[in-house]
């Protein structure tokens, strides 16, 4: 506010800070209510101006923006848009670095703040064991190394360029509409127990949530693991969600036979085991999880 030559106090209109969503897609599409009364958002999409995909942002409040991430020419439109960013984007899938977020770090302002959604994956097989942040990454496929080379760039930009970096480290991610109800459905098998694998899960929402709360309270240049209270191995999982749904349980297999069933891709998925720990999302962040658990989160889910 502003004080009159007359003594009158006289109120000054400030425009909302800006925040940039880079890779608005689902996940995005869920963080979209928790920022637009906040923020003016611009809702980075490589869909044509003329798309639907455009009328559903401009619905829900963003505003969109043209850009491939692949092409540092029509990055560039996004420099100076905003000084926060979500960077949600995925890699391509080739190589082991992510040519996408180089792009990105070369247009991104000094001093800005960025959350990028990271993989559980940069620390490779665990056997099982569990640990927190501090644990040293260890990627075992390309997938893998793409994110730990973005989670590099952006340490690199944050140093030089004295912005405030948040990584948030995501496992599988689930909702309602992203359950594994196809793959039972097909009797996709499983491992048996003494050959399966723990997994991590976040619900869609709570990811969404956990992605605002990094904007405002994380440390600076901070690794949070955006896993929930779940302690499960994954033909568990599979047999909560097929319980739930009152279908068939997937048929288990010692890896030696399961090996020559599935793609090369979920096999990857299921030789990889590991424990995550979330106090620090708890106790830095103050996350209060809608739902702590699968078990909680399909109870909600109407059969």
């Amino acid at each position: 506010m502003q004080q009159s030559t007359s003594g009158l106090v006289r109120r000054t209109k400030f425009a909302k800070p800006r925040c940039l969503i880079v890779g608005c897609g689902d996940v995005g599409m869920r963080l979209l209510p928790h920022l637009v009364d906040r923020f003016r958002v611009f809702a980075v999409t490589s869909q044509g101006a003329s798309s639907e995909r455009f009328a559903q942002l401009r619905e829900a409040g963003a505003v969109p923006v043209f850009a491939d991430l692949d092409q540092a020419i029509t990055v560039k439109r996004l420099a100076g848009l905003a000084n926060f960013i979500v960077h949600l984007a995925p890699p391509r899938s080739d190589g082991e670095n992510d040519v996408r977020t180089q792009h990105l770090a070369a247009i991104l302002p000094e001093k800005a703040h960025l959350v990028y959604i990271s993989t559980t994956g940069v620390y490779g097989d665990c056997g099982g064991s569990q640990f927190d942040e501090t644990k040293s990454l260890n990627p075992n496929n390309a997938r893998a190394k793409r994110r730990v080379s973005a989670e590099g760039i952006l340490r690199a930009w944050a140093k030089r360029s004295g912005g405030q970096l948040s990584i948030l480290r995501v496992p599988g991610i689930y909702a309602e509409d992203r359950l594994p109800i196809e793959r039972l459905r097909k009797a996709t098998p499983a491992l048996i127990e003494a050959d399966d694998v723990f997994t991590n899960h976040i619900h869609a929402e709570d990811l969404a949530c956990l992605i605002k709360l990094a904007m405002f309270r994380a440390r600076p240049n901070r690794v949070y693991h955006a896993v929930d209270d779940s302690d499960l191995k994954m033909a568990d999982y599979f047999d909560q969600v097929a319980d739930h749904f009152h279908l068939p349980r997937a048929p288990r297999l010692p890896r030696v036979e399961l090996e020559k069933q599935v793609s090369l891709m979920l096999l990857s998925f299921m030789s990889e085991s590991r424990r995550l720990l979330n106090q620090r999302i708890k106790v830095e962040l103050g996350a209060r999880l809608l739902f702590p658990t699968v078990g909680e989160a399909l109870k909600q889910i109407p059969t």
